[in-house]
């Protein structure tokens, strides 16, 4: 990642919410857009990042314990689950995410995958029994304002009893321009649209990002 001197500022309103955010039933809307974004998981690297780290951490034969903060429709609790099926792991994932709807379509998606356990609870209040092995947080940093994602990153630390994956997208001028581009010429559906446009607004610069893993007491950000 890299940034420059024609990154736009941070536009951050607390008024104004994500509309898979809002407080809402299951529906075909919801459903699509959710969709929409696990195919840019996919697409845009954050599978490949999570690989990864799961080939450096996750060895043959182990058995591992994860939570996985703001998990959404739960494709990337799926991704490890199959990956760990495939590499001879033995993992448990404690799913966690404060909007019931979306949780709904993610068990339903999950059926297959009794290795998840999906929880109702918000990331910044919620305290696990116990540490986990690992804690991944993936494309939530933004949907916070600065003071809460310093929070939520302390509340990562101190779950992990091994290691820690968060990834976000990055604020760069040509992020936003590719944003603009790809919701109006592929993913146009309103939801989408909207979501993706104000979220690499909200999204941090690689040195904001910086900035707040250090307030966070984080020592090896980006390693």
């Amino acid at each position: 990642m890299c940034t420059n001197l024609l990154v736009p500022e941070r536009i951050f309103d607390q008024a104004t919410i994500e509309m898979m955010d809002r407080p809402q039933l299951v529906s075909a809307e919801l459903l699509s857009d959710l969709r929409n974004l696990q195919q840019l998981n996919r697409y845009f690297g954050s599978y490949r990042l999570i690989r990864h780290f799961l080939r450096r951490w996750f060895p043959p034969g182990s058995s591992v314990k994860v939570i996985d903060l703001c998990t959404g429709f739960g494709d990337i609790p799926r991704f490890v689950i199959d990956w760990c099926r495939a590499n001879d792991v033995s993992a448990q994932i404690a799913a966690i995410d404060f909007q019931p709807a979306t949780l709904d379509l993610a068990k339903e998606r999950s059926r297959s995958y009794p290795e998840i356990t999906f929880t109702v609870f918000d990331v910044l209040q919620f305290v696990p029994e116990s540490q986990a092995d690992f804690v991944f947080c993936s494309l939530a940093l933004h949907h916070f304002a600065d003071d809460a994602a310093v929070r939520l990153l302390q509340n990562v630390r101190s779950m992990a009893r091994t290691g820690i994956l968060v990834a976000d997208l990055e604020r760069t001028d040509l992020g936003i321009l590719g944003i603009y581009l790809l919701t109006a010429f592929a993913y146009r559906e309103p939801m989408t649209r909207f979501d993706a446009r104000l979220s690499i607004r909200r999204a941090f610069s690689f040195s904001e990002m910086r900035q707040i893993a250090s307030q966070a007491g984080w020592e090896r950000f980006g390693q």
